[in-house]
């Protein structure tokens, strides 16, 4: 019963924010890059293609 309860909640908190749809803009948000500065999405916005790459640093667990 426990285990139905949590993916139930999963489901409904899931099902209330599902994150940008196709074709949606992206929400603003804020990230260090690897050069130390932190930069917002919207710096951006209208004056270049933006591209995220995630990778673990080198020795790490990640």
């Amino acid at each position: 019963m426990k285990n139905m309860l949590l993916f139930l909640l999963s489901f409904i908190s899931n099902s209330l924010y599902a994150g940008p749809q196709v074709g949606e803009p992206a929400p603003d948000f804020r990230l260090q890059a690897s050069d130390g500065r932190t930069y917002t999405l919207s710096e951006f916005q209208e004056k270049q293609y933006v591209v995220i790459a995630f990778f673990p640093k080198a020795f790490t667990g990640g």
